[in-house]
């Protein structure tokens, strides 16, 4: 037999195997990786347990060879389509590289320039920055120093940017030109304690109508700066905090999660032993906000491994992204990663567009690429791959992100069965899905790469360990057949320290039990399977993660809405793998009833109510109440149903106390949702 048939047939046997197992034998956990029996594994390599630490051993065993790359813009302008729309397109050169010991060297300077400007010790400073070099350089510098890092999405809106800023008491934050002009410059007089913003581009040099006692420099002079001899080093201990990470705030104030050295390495660990033979010559591609665990995570086991890192953006990803001129090279083609993170959005959109593109083809092209599709999907199910059909059918669709890809991590929300599945056939590579939190360090399971089984997490990570806890009100109990179902507790050393400044909430997230483990409550509901793997199946509260990872409270929506005078009650809803909020509303009768004069509409309540035209309007209507009420774009329903009859609690669809019930209108109007998210 040869040794390609036996790698395959031994691939198919570790599909059937055990994951992991219950510790205690209990159906309740807690469930370990089969490999952390013996104890959980905490750190990289012995006297790695800081990530400075971690990054001096790398500049040292990887120090001339290639690490951070950055393409240049040769040229950019704006291109009117015909619909007056305005995009911004560029064309890009090719990476210029920093090496280990170059980005060492940088971060080292820029944390000793800090130091000199007044930074000290524990004392926090802000990032609010695009993923992109300098914001690895300006975290590493950051490390070395000990100045936890406090870090906002730059997607952020202000009030949210505001409450951070001096919750967290900062007076130096490193931002862009583009960030510092829109968005901050806006908001400066809110922020008292704000004295010096670092800038990460080299021009301009002078920064003329920002208020007095507001210092900017660039990055480049804070280097010079600390080009002097070291000013103030502290290197951090294990338990010292590295990161304050401010979440998208689910009540419309974002909560600082704070993250401790060895939370990071632990974290780091667990998900570097998921992804096999990680060495020097692999690659990868950048282009999540690195204010996001995920990212940093993924960025923080290149470095550790050596692996280089090019930067990317969603809108320069591809030859076909939004930004790139038509006839130059994306990123990943020029890039050609053999690593790369994915939230499921990105590769919803890559199927949506090869999808269609299925279905341009002739009858002969289309009828081969469904067959050879149906083909490597039975083969991949039996543990066979098909080299033949991947060389003569899916070799252009592979070289989309490349052509070198070799795994597909996938985290943030959920991956459907159908994008996971098209991805194992199309891009010729295994899809690990992952979940994980910001509170514990992004790591919590990852299903092994021969497992091309869908709908599934996978199995805990050496560095942690989950239990099932019963929520009874829900209906899940750890005795549930043929599965043990309930809410998911992660422990172990990668559980961060709690929220900043929040101990009422961390009090009711948190624990630490009899032998000093720490563990966080989640929300989620998860059944266990019998190979020790991981399915998400509810949540407890009514809090929903987007497809893009922002995070949606359902009854904050709900809360703005009400106030809008043509609707009585409304339910929002939102599927995590789905990009955008829909609601159920009932119309106030008569509002609606005079609007539908308006417009000329007539018939009976159930026809108005049925009636797009109506639907469209008020859909208006509520968009409107949406953004009086502050809502954030992502948080508005993009699409409504109308619904005729009002509920009460005769109809099962609230409580006695008119409270929603969720499941009970998820299940009644599970048709309409459908249609309002249209199926794949």
């Amino acid at each position: 037999m040869s040794t390609h048939k036996q790698h395959l047939r031994s691939n198919r046997s570790k599909r059937q195997t055990k994951k992991a197992h219950s510790a205690s034998g209990h159906p309740a956990g807690p469930y370990r990786d089969l490999d952390a029996l013996d104890g959980l594994i905490m750190c990289l390599e012995p006297d790695v347990n800081t990530l400075d630490r971690m990054f001096e051993v790398s500049a040292r065993r990887f120090a001339r060879q290639d690490f951070l790359g950055t393409r240049d813009v040769l040229s950019e302008w704006e291109e009117v389509q015909e619909n007056g729309k305005v995009f911004k397109k560029v064309v890009l050169g090719k990476y210029r590289w920093l090496s280990f010991e170059q980005a060492y060297r940088a971060a080292r300077v820029f944390g000793s320039g800090l130091a000199a400007l007044g930074q000290e010790p524990c004392t926090n400073i802000a990032i609010f920055c695009e993923t992109r070099a300098e914001w690895l350089i300006a975290a590493q510098a950051c490390f070395m120093y000990n100045f936890p890092l406090v870090t906002f999405y730059s997607t952020l809106g202000g009030a949210a940017i505001v409450h951070g800023l001096n919750q967290a008491e900062v007076s130096h934050i490193i931002t862009s030109k583009e960030l510092l002009e829109t968005k901050l410059k806006a908001i400066l007089m809110g922020v008292p304690k704000l004295q010096h913003i670092i800038v990460v581009e080299d021009k301009p040099t002078s920064w003329p109508g920002y208020p007095r006692g507001i210092h900017i420099h660039n990055m480049a002079a804070v280097q010079k700066l600390g080009e002097k001899p070291d000013n103030g080093l502290r290197s951090p201990a294990a338990d010292d905090v590295a990161v304050i990470m401010y979440t998208s705030g689910s009540t419309g104030i974002p909560k600082g999660v704070m993250i401790s050295h060895s939370n990071l390495i632990a974290g780091i660990t667990g998900t570097a032993q998921r992804v096999p033979d990680l060495n020097k010559s692999d690659t990868y591609i950048a282009y999540l906000p690195l204010a996001h665990v995920l990212e940093l995570i993924a960025e923080m086991v290149c470095l550790a491994h050596g692996c280089k890192i090019g930067y990317s953006s969603p809108y320069t990803l591809a030859d076909q992204s939004t930004m790139i001129k038509k006839g130059s090279k994306g990123d990943s083609s020029v890039l050609q990663p053999t690593l790369m993170a994915a939230v499921p959005e990105i590769m919803d959109r890559i199927y949506k567009n090869v999808m269609q593109k299925v279905q341009e083809m002739g009858v002969v092209q289309r009828t081969l690429f469904i067959l050879a599709y149906n083909y490597k999907m039975e083969q991949l199910s039996k543990g066979y791959s098909t080299p033949l059909c991947d060389k003569l059918v899916f070799q252009k669709v592979q070289a989309l992100l490349g052509g070198r890809t070799r795994v597909l991590l996938s985290g943030g929300a959920p991956l459907s069965a159908v994008t996971q599945r098209f991805m194992n056939i199309c891009l010729c590579c295994p899809v690990g899905q992952g979940y994980g939190l910001t509170e514990t360090c992004g790591a919590g399971t990852i299903s092994h790469l021969w497992d091309y089984s869908t709908g599934r997490v996978g199995a805990p990570l050496v560095c942690c360990e989950i239990q099932l806890k019963d929520w009874v009100e829900g209906g899940y109990r750890s005795t549930d057949k043929p599965c043990p179902r309930g809410e998911i507790l992660i422990g172990g050393p990668n559980v961060t320290l709690g929220y900043y400044k929040n101990e009422t909430v961390n009090q009711k997230d948190f624990f630490v039990d009899e032998n000093g483990q720490r563990w966080f409550c989640t929300g989620d509901i998860g059944e266990f399977h019998a190979d020790g793997c991981l399915k998400i199946i509810d949540r407890k509260k009514d809090l929903v993660k987007l497809q893009a990872g922002e995070y949606v409270s359902l009854g904050k929506v709900e809360a703005v809405l009400k106030n809008c005078p043509l609707i009585d009650n409304i339910c929002a809803y939102a599927n995590s793998e789905e990009s955008y909020v829909i609601g159920f509303v009932v119309p106030n009768q008569q509002r609606l009833t005079v609007l539908a004069n308006e417009l000329g509409i007539h018939g009976t309540w159930v026809e108005l109510c049925n009636n797009p035209v109506m639907e469209e309007e008020v859909l208006k209507t509520i968009t409107d109440t949406a953004l009086t009420g502050q809502l954030e774009r992502f948080e508005i329903p993009q699409k409504i149903c109308l619904c005729a009859e009002p509920w009460t609690p005769e109809t099962g669809l609230v409580t006695d106390a008119f409270k929603l019930k969720r499941k009970e209108i998820k299940t009644y109007y599970q048709h309409d949702i459908e249609r309002m998210y249209g199926g794949k």
